[in-house]
């Protein structure tokens, strides 16, 4: 296919995909949740087109179980046909722990209880495609975008899984990730970043690559961790639909607590932390009650130990990098400023690491409200006794006289070239083309601020505070105030969750 027949052809299959979700929604099914149900549906009709294909038959499911899969759901209908799929969905999540199948189909559960629709998801829409002959592009494309509209679906939180393609497009364009990398996302949600590190380089140097390059590249040098399983499924099923992994072998998708563990070195790290400040597991004690217990990780590479779960995963990307490596990371403004530990990790963080550049985001963007963030910019090289790595930090603000939102204007990948031109016009933040919107800052200067913040603003003019001309839309101007107060709810639930906690910890003492 062209790429203008892929595109048609991607859209087509949207729309069918979408319309389904649409009614699904009348019976309580999240898009979500849909999605979820697709993931399912999927892999076992691409395991069957794959089993049956004449030319070379290839086996996904064990060999025993010879005519079971999708041969017990076609045709099927009623109670029969959702006793069916609901028999294959806890055999299938009955399998080996690590195995494909296990990520996949663990703890998996229908969630399409209305027979006739599940029939027509089944039969109409899954039965009535030839998966495997779309090819990789208009698969993962269609499946892609459905995540994307599930991340949309604020009832599900879904959001705070998925991170906005333009953003991730851009910070992968600015690390040029190349076939030699190993290449990483340590809370991967649905696999947006290792999709498209994996896009860049078969863009950039298919045509250097052999076919066993290829293989080892998609299935071996390309990796994620994510704590959440049912968010790991959707993100393995991403990456098989896009042709990374392997639909019969090891997965690269990891269901763990990528904190807990130092981990595989890797020479990129690609990553958006969860927003979350405290790091908690829930207990459920013996009168039944389940409470949220914080969960500070002593790990003997980290410079701290802190429950607070976006400054350990600057402590884990950090010690997660191989020498020479590269970091690009998402993180909210307060990893920025906030005291005791926070201060502990940006002082061993630039003197430790080469700390080059901090993109300053502007608000709207994100699924979860109330976000304000960055990307930080880092690389381990190795280190010179006595000396700092870090000798200047480039600041580029894109968030002044920036309005964004989700709906009514969205972020689009070319409002960001102009950063990535910037980025990608020399290595050393200081040798770059000049512009307007940088400021660039000492090593020595930042050590010197308060608490090492490094939260550096106000050289950029703020158009609209003096311009009653530049006046933003009403809607525009509803959705910054309530960024701004989801925001400020954001810092006073945390300063009350750590009053909570001290309070705990006197009464323990008395």
């Amino acid at each position: 296919m062209s790429t203008a027949q892929n595109q048609a052809e991607t859209r087509r299959l949207v729309d069918k995909l979408w319309s389904y979700c649409n009614v699904l929604r009348d019976e309580g099914v999240s898009t979500i949740d849909y999605v979820e149900q697709l993931t399912f549906l999927l892999f076992l009709k691409i395991a069957h087109e794959r089993e049956t294909d004449p030319l070379a038959p290839e086996r996904i499911l064990p060999s025993s179980w010879q005519g079971r899969g999708w041969e017990e759901l076609e045709g099927t209908q009623g109670d029969e046909l959702k006793h069916r799929y609901e028999r294959l969905l806890a055999d299938l999540g009955d399998q080996p722990e690590g195995t494909p199948l296990n990520l996949i189909f663990g703890k998996a559960q229908n969630r399409v209880q209305n027979t006739a629709n599940l029939s027509k998801l089944i039969n109409d829409l899954i039965n009535k495609e030839i998966w495997s002959g779309k090819g990789t592009d208009v698969n993962g494309d269609a499946y892609e975008q459905l995540l994307s509209r599930g991340a949309a679906d604020t009832k599900t939180g879904a959001g705070q899984y998925f991170t906005p393609r333009p953003l991730v497009d851009a910070m992968v364009r600015c690390m040029r990730p190349t076939p030699q990398d190993t290449i990483t996302d340590p809370a991967c949600g649905t696999g947006g970043f290792l999709l498209a590190a994996y896009a860049h380089i078969v863009d950039k140097h298919a045509a250097e690559l052999d076919r066993d390059e290829l293989r080892a590249l998609a299935s071996k040098n390309i990796w994620g961790t994510e704590l959440v399983h049912g968010t790991a499924r959707l993100a393995a099923m991403n990456l098989l639909l896009h042709g990374i992994g392997s639909w019969d072998g090891g997965q690269v998708i990891h269901v763990e607590d990528a904190l807990a563990m130092g981990g595989r070195k890797s020479s990129l790290v690609l990553a958006n932390p969860p927003f979350g400040k405290k790091s908690s597991i829930t207990v459920v004690g013996e009168d039944g009650k389940a409470t949220r217990e914080d969960v500070a990780y002593s790990r003997n590479d980290f410079w701290v130990t802190t429950t607070n779960k976006q400054l350990n995963f600057v402590q884990h990307i950090a010690k997660q990098l191989d020498i020479p490596g590269r970091a690009a990371v998402v993180l909210p403004d307060n990893v920025l400023f906030e005291g005791g530990a926070g201060e502990t990790i940006r002082r061993n963080l630039l003197h430790d690491y080469d700390v080059h550049t901090l993109l300053r985001l502007p608000t709207g963007i994100f699924y979860a409200g109330g976000v304000k963030a960055n990307v930080l910019f880092f690389d381990s090289k190795v280190p010179t006794p006595g000396q700092p790595l870090t000798s200047k930090l480039a600041v580029y603000d894109f968030r002044t006289n920036q309005h964004f939102t989700l709906k009514t204007k969205a972020l689009r990948a070319d409002h960001l070239d102009d950063f990535v031109d910037w980025y990608l016009s020399a290595d050393r933040p200081e040798d770059r083309k000049p512009n307007d919107l940088v400021q660039i800052f000492d090593y020595d200067e930042l050590v010197a601020r308060d608490k090492v913040n490094l939260d550096l603003i106000g050289w950029v003019k703020d158009d609209s505070a003096e311009d009653a001309d530049s006046l933003l839309p009403p809607e525009v101007i509803a959705a910054e105030i309530v960024e701004d107060l989801q925001a400020a709810l954001s810092e006073f639930a945390a300063v009350a969750e750590a009053l909570g906690t001290t309070a705990k910890e006197d009464e323990s003492t008395d």
